[in-house]
């Protein structure tokens, strides 16, 4: 998910630069477009370490960019990339370009050209908020459907005292998040996700494993952030990227999962256990290449049982599992609900062909110790969605009991 922030000038425009990370600490891409004024208060540089994206801030590109065809048409190209507009500060200029069509430099016409949502965070001086001009274009906005962060009233750089003053931070997250689609219902939570799978060494270049790809895992710590939670992902071996803002530990063996659950579990007040764990590993480990001979035998041990320990230590924590199966679905996933303690588990049929394992989709189904939800075959960032909405359903009614 990505979104344009508008950075005009004004005083304010240094608090931008926070906005930008909250942002990114729930796994939005920020792609910053800065006015020429905006550049007097805050450098592009500044913005452009934060968000690791170009900063733009001109319609045409630089000078040292010209002759640029591709940047006189850059605005519409942002303007069907991004998810939504959101401008940290909005001047009264601004205010006023947008309400009246005008387009003169990127950001009005980014704004003229994007049809995503547009969520606007007004600073100005008092009499400048209240001028009848400032209210009517507003209420021009409001009319079309921008979201407007109304200011707050205090102390103002101009040395006044009222209304004008930028937003706080929380709250112009928030009105993003909500333009986005994406809820703070787990604001104040801390996510504990175990990912992918493990490897189980038999000599130096062999090893068990499982064709897990994490997938699904990454998938609900990207849908956790974005609803406002802390993240806290172990993840086995993966070749994909993990959210930027999930606190990641990474693992190779089952034990070395199960170390790391146990150390972060007090922190956690929920817990998604997707991990593929390797449910058996070789007593000994070869230490030399076992060469190629005769049939060979492989003496195996079972390993930590993990969401069975997290079970026995757990205080108030929520606990989903995972299972995949093959056979009985329903039945062995209910069996896994009940001996390993857990308040719902998610279960899949990994014998059926393109879902699962090695798949950007799936189906499952939700069963808790009072509700069964199916998920009929979607992406994993739907199937994602839908967990955390059972989730969210299992906290508040664990929360109306006490």
């Amino acid at each position: 998910m990505k979104i344009a922030l508008g950075v005009s000038g004004g005083i304010a425009a240094y608090k931008a630069a926070e906005v930008v990370r909250l942002l990114r600490d729930r796994g939005i891409r920020v792609q910053v477009v800065m006015t020429r004024a905006a550049q007097e208060f805050v450098k592009p540089l500044t913005f452009a370490a934060l968000s690791g994206e170009k900063v733009i801030t001109d319609l045409f590109g630089t000078e040292a960019e010209q002759p640029n065809i591709d940047a006189a048409v850059e605005h519409i190209a942002v303007a069907q990339a991004i998810d939504a507009l959101v401008v940290v500060p909005a001047t009264a200029d601004v205010i006023a370009k947008f309400a009246q069509g005008i387009a003169n430099d990127f950001l009005s016409t980014l704004f003229l050209a994007t049809t995503a949502p547009v969520v606007i965070a007004p600073a100005m001086n008092v009499n400048m908020w209240n001028n009848a001009a400032t209210q009517a274009n507003l209420a021009i906005l409001r009319k079309r459907g921008v979201h407007i962060v109304e200011p707050g009233t205090g102390y103002l750089a101009c040395g006044m005292t009222g209304a004008g003053r930028l937003a706080e931070n929380e709250s112009i997250v928030a009105a993003v998040m909500e333009a986005l689609g994406a809820s703070q219902e787990l604001a104040g939570e801390t996510v504990l996700i175990t990912a992918g799978p493990t490897r189980e060494k038999i000599d130096p270049v062999r090893y068990l494993t499982n064709r897990s790809s994490g997938k699904m895992g990454y998938a609900l710590a990207e849908a956790a952030l974005r609803r406002g939670a802390r993240v806290l992902l172990v993840s086995g071996p993966t070749s994909i990227t993990a959210p930027g803002a999930a606190e990641l530990t990474r693992v190779e063996t089952a034990e070395e999962m199960r170390n790391a659950v146990m150390k972060l579990l007090p922190e956690a007040t929920i817990v998604i256990k997707t991990a593929a764990v390797s449910d058996y590993r070789p007593k000994s480990q070869a230490s030399q290449k076992i060469k190629r001979g005769g049939a060979l035998a492989l003496e195996l041990e079972p390993t930590s049982d993990i969401v069975a320990e997290i079970a026995k230590r757990k205080k108030s924590q929520l606990v989903i599992g995972f299972a995949a199966e093959t056979e009985n679905v329903l039945e062995n996933a209910r069996k896994k609900l009940t001996a390993k303690s857990l308040d719902a588990i998610v279960v899949n049929d990994v014998s059926r062909d393109g879902i699962g394992f090695d798949s950007d989709r799936n189906a499952v189904t939700i069963i808790s110790h009072d509700n069964i939800v199916d998920v009929p075959e979607t992406s994993k960032w739907e199937v994602a969605q839908r967990v955390l909405d059972e989730v969210i359903r299992l906290r508040k009614r664990i929360t109306v009991k006490h």
